[in-house]
């Protein structure tokens, strides 16, 4: 699916369906052109996955590797998983990341604070468990 909606993207670009009007903003042009080509083409599949009341994001059930990050950072909230993406995997600024994910540059920060606390009590809670077991 992502090789499609990455296709999908490029096939906008070079159709004209997308323009970049500012040649300095074109790593977070693209990114939104293959978010916004994602988030499309997930409601064309219409996968929504409903959680139980008794959700508790912190909850780790499943055994996760203390340094096994990319399954760490799964366990975030979308909005701070995203924005933590952008800035420590993809080099975009916090300014960046709100740009493209259309909100405001303090709700951005606030994301990325959060979700910075979030990893570290994720972390030292998965460490926790390794060290003394469940």
């Amino acid at each position: 699916m992502a090789k499609d909606v990455l296709q999908q993207a490029y096939l906008k670009i070079l159709e004209g369906q997308a323009k970049l009007k500012d040649a300095s903003k074109a790593k977070t042009w693209l990114f939104s052109i293959i978010r916004y080509t994602a988030i499309d083409e997930i409601r064309k599949v219409g996968k929504v996955i409903s959680l139980p009341y008794s959700y508790d994001p912190m909850e780790i059930h499943e055994e996760v590797d203390a340094t096994d990050y990319e399954e760490i950072i799964k366990l975030l909230p979308e909005m701070q998983r995203e924005v933590i993406l952008m800035v420590f995997y993809h080099q975009m600024t916090i300014a960046q990341s709100a740009e493209i994910l259309q909100i405001g540059l303090g709700t951005a920060r606030t994301h990325y604070d959060r979700g910075k606390k979030k990893l570290k009590e994720i972390i030292t809670k998965v460490q926790i468990q390794e060290e003394y077991g469940k």
